[in-house]
């Protein structure tokens, strides 16, 4: 390789080890994690067609990377390129598989109010929900389970936080659900006047 920068490029022996050496490792494993980060996220998933082809890549660039430390295994800067970019990678991946929002949750609202406009909220935007009477330290409660898609969280937690600010709720992820039609429609907007005039 670096024949191929000194032939095509005329760069200097020290450009190349101290500059173009440890920028391609540090952006080789930004790719290798942020990989690593969404294969993980797809095996959580069950996603077994596309999990080890991710794998295959990151295995692959990973060991492009380590191949450069080990031909320079004396410059310092490949080490520093080397653990930079598996912080930067690491950052990289939670963000893209943050707005990739794959997969499905489980969400556990726990209240002592009513939560009978909660409830018609679901039926219009097509949720599926199980509710159960349950009894806290402070007294009895209500509690509702649902399952939804992680891209329709959003639009959850704003229902939540607009019916019931002071509830407490979970969120946990699901790896494999039976039903495929879970709240596949479209959700539609929160009812803000209806609400208030349903609180009058």
């Amino acid at each position: 390789m670096e024949q191929f920068f000194y032939d095509n490029f005329g760069v200097t022996e020290e450009v190349l080890n101290y500059v173009i050496i440890p920028l391609l490792i540090f952006f080789a494993r930004i790719g290798d994690v942020s990989i690593s980060t969404i294969r993980i996220i797809f095996v959580m998933a069950g996603k077994r067609s596309i999990a080890p082809i991710l794998g295959f890549f990151e295995a692959l660039i990973w060991l492009l990377a380590i191949g450069q430390i080990i031909s320079n295994i004396d410059n310092v800067f490949s080490y520093l390129a080397y653990a930079s970019g598996f912080a930067a990678g690491t950052y990289v991946g939670m963000y893209i598989e943050e707005r990739l929002a794959l997969g499905r949750v489980v969400l556990r609202l726990i209240t002592k109010e009513p939560v009978h406009q909660f409830l018609d909220f679901l039926k219009e935007n097509d949720y599926r929900y199980s509710m159960l009477d349950g009894e806290g330290s402070t007294g009895k409660v209500n509690v509702v389970f649902l399952v939804l898609k992680r891209d329709r969280l959003n639009h959850m937690t704003e229902a939540i936080n607009k019916y019931h600010p002071n509830a407490f709720y979970t969120i946990e992820g699901v790896k494999m659900v039976n039903e495929a039609d879970l709240a596949d429609e479209v959700p539609r907007r929160i009812n803000f006047r209806r609400l208030q005039l349903k609180r009058k």
